[in-house]
């Protein structure tokens, strides 16, 4: 994904929109998005940078991973971060509540591909920490689900994917 080239705010906005529609068991809709476009990205990067060392034990800081925490955020033109508000003791599940949110980004992931912008989620630990939900205004209600980037591929570089036959992952039971 390139950064350069941004994604319209009106386009933006259907995409979620689409993500909103997602199925919620109970009408919960549970899902929080956190949408980070221009500076925003570098307040994100620092962040989890910041995050990071924070939550890490020092013996298993790796410089690697600090860098590419920076480096996502700054190089796709949008960045979502997904949280789901998962009350415990409500009447609906915490697993229907996080189903429901993995269900919405599908959809947005859908409707990005569908209107031509790549989609990666990520789920670096730091990104789905409790203190990154309390970074990011949320209390303690919220699981964050980690990040999505969205953004153009750059020109010629498609990514290619395949899958195994559908015979192995599918049982049918019948009578």
């Amino acid at each position: 994904m390139e950064g350069s080239r941004g994604i319209a705010h009106e386009l933006l906005t259907e995409i979620l929109e689409d993500a909103h529609w997602a199925p919620t068991h109970g009408l919960t809709q549970p899902w929080r998005f956190h949408v980070f476009t221009g500076a925003g990205r570098v307040r994100l990067a620092d962040a989890l940078q910041s995050l990071y060392d924070k939550t890490t034990p020092e013996a298993e800081i790796r410089p690697e991973k600090r860098a590419k925490l920076r480096e996502g955020p700054l190089q796709a033109p949008v960045c979502v971060s997904v949280a789901a508000l998962v009350e415990s003791g409500g009447r609906i599940s915490r697993s229907d509540e996080i189903c429901a949110t993995a269900c919405a980004v599908q959809n947005l992931m859908l409707s990005a591909h569908q209107r031509g912008i790549g989609s990666f989620w990520s789920t670096p630990p730091v990104a789905c920490h409790p203190e990154f939900a309390t970074w990011l205004g949320l209390d303690s209600r919220h699981m964050p689900l980690g990040l999505v980037y969205l953004g153009y591929s750059k020109e010629g570089a498609a990514p290619q994917s395949t899958r195994v036959p559908l015979d192995e992952r599918v049982t049918f039971h019948a009578a």
